[in-house]
């Protein structure tokens, strides 16, 4: 049963967060946020867990009673000098809410089971490596825990076949956090794409950023494993490897066996904005092919494509081409009747008149799409409703990436050539090579 309680904010910086909070509810024509607050834990508090958290907690969204990380706390996330971790999070907690009045006492956990024991949690938010967030997500929906998990949402496209039948099973509210679902400008495009406002559409072009991070070369050496850090239980499901610290924290991301490198980690906004002007945002393409992929050199740390070009046809005839450049998330639309472009970046169109209505919203009083993200997801909680980006929207988006990356790790087999795909019965049919990379074995002894 739903854990609900009354949170009782003070006057002073609380109050000023809510009036806020209410103004841009106004403006954006959102129903003004619920009087009764959830109590929520964080799990993976780095440096994308920091930044939600800190959001949270400015705007009063919930309650939160618990952080959960693998590392204690230390330097070297994205910057050297963030210092992140499950006891800086603690700590965090406690001194806002005692600027407030209010009594806290986070409790901070090495382990992210002990959160699902807590029985005064309503909700998670996984904000971990790709490669956790399937296990986590099943085991907190089979704990009756709601979840708001990360994009990309899985690392495979068997796991997003997992997540969305453990939320069926357990009645559970999930939020992918594709926060551009709750950006009011880019729901203004895609919502006028999806209604013919630039006739119909032809072609969707993509442009995902490079890696900003360099790869330690060939030759690198493993490092110790710091006291604070547990390693064994940050790896989980993935691989014995040997550990370094650009293995971890922000730089998992390019590395195969936690994430799928720049193609999920910004693909997963501009490809889901394709989906969703096309209205095809549960479903996928039919074909798709590589057209391009680098790599670092061989025996670097890092393994993913340093950069990318890959192409998909829908059955509607539809073509959509995703390749790396500047800004890093970028969707443009062609259509019959002109094209229309958002992304990180300035909106434009064909003809002025498409933009007439768009959102402009003064920075100062309103909250990020981050933030109106989480309170969708808490509100889609109380009022038991579907949030903007459920599990299966989530895991089309994902599922989109993951194909790109299987066409590359196929191209010394398969070359240029256009891979069939089944996005209803979501196989391959003529490529058994391919089906194989859509899982990978899990390793048992994490824990």
């Amino acid at each position: 049963m739903l854990n609900r309680r009354t949170f009782l904010m003070s006057t002073g910086a609380a109050g000023g967060s809510f009036l806020a909070l209410n103004s841009l509810a106004a403006q954006s024509s959102m129903e003004a946020p619920p009087k009764e607050m959830l109590n929520v834990a964080f799990v993976g508090v780095g440096n994308q867990g920091i930044s939600l958290l800190t959001r949270l907690l400015t705007w009063n969204l919930a309650r939160v009673v618990a952080v959960c990380d693998t590392n204690q706390g230390s330097f070297g996330y994205r910057e050297p000098n963030h210092f992140y971790g499950r006891e800086p999070a603690a700590d965090l907690v406690n001194e806002h809410y005692k600027k407030l009045g209010i009594a806290s006492d986070c409790k901070a956990y090495a382990d992210f089971r002990d959160v699902l024991a807590d029985a005064s949690i309503d909700a998670v938010f996984l904000v971990v490596p790709d490669h956790w967030h399937a296990t986590m997500s099943v085991l907190a929906a089979a704990a009756g825990k709601h979840v708001y998990c990360e994009k990309p949402l899985t690392l495979t496209i068997a796991e997003g076949q997992q997540m969305i039948d453990a939320v069926n099973k357990y009645g559970i509210t999930l939020q992918t956090g594709s926060q551009e679902r709750s950006n009011p400008i880019s729901k203004f495009v895609c919502e006028l794409v999806k209604a013919g406002g630039i006739g119909k559409v032809h072609r969707v072009l993509t442009t995902i950023g490079f890696n900003n991070k360099d790869s330690p070369p060939p030759g690198w050496q493993p490092d110790p494993v710091p006291q604070t850090f547990n390693y064994n239980m940050w790896l989980g499901p993935a691989p014995e490897a040997p550990y370094h610290h650009d293995r971890c924290l922000y730089r998992f991301r390019f590395n195969y066996d936690y994430s799928g490198g720049q193609i999920t980690n910004f693909g997963a906004h501009c490809n889901d904005m394709a989906h969703w002007g096309l209205g095809m945002d549960r479903s996928g393409p039919h074909k798709i092919e590589c057209l391009e992929a680098e790599f670092p050199v061989a025996g670097s740390l890092f393994n993913t494509a340093l950069k990318s070009t890959f192409r998909c046809e829908y059955e509607n005839g539809v073509e959509l081409i995703c390749a790396s450049g500047s800004p890093s998330v970028q969707t443009r639309f062609e259509g019959d009747d002109g094209w229309i472009l958002t992304g990180y970046g300035e909106t434009t169109a064909s003809r002025p008149e498409l933009l007439k209505g768009l959102p402009n919203y003064d920075k100062r009083k309103q909250i990020d799409p981050h933030s109106l993200h989480m309170k969708d997801f808490l509100e889609a909680i109380i009022e038991k409703r579907s949030p903007v980006a459920p599990v299966e929207v989530g895991h089309a988006s994902a599922t989109l990436c993951h194909l790109a990356n299987i066409a590359i790790r196929c191209f010394p087999t398969h070359g240029r050539e256009l891979l069939t795909w089944d996005p209803v019965n979501q196989t391959f049919p003529n490529h058994p090579d391919c089906n194989a990379e859509m899982s990978r074995p899990q390793r048992e002894n994490w824990g």
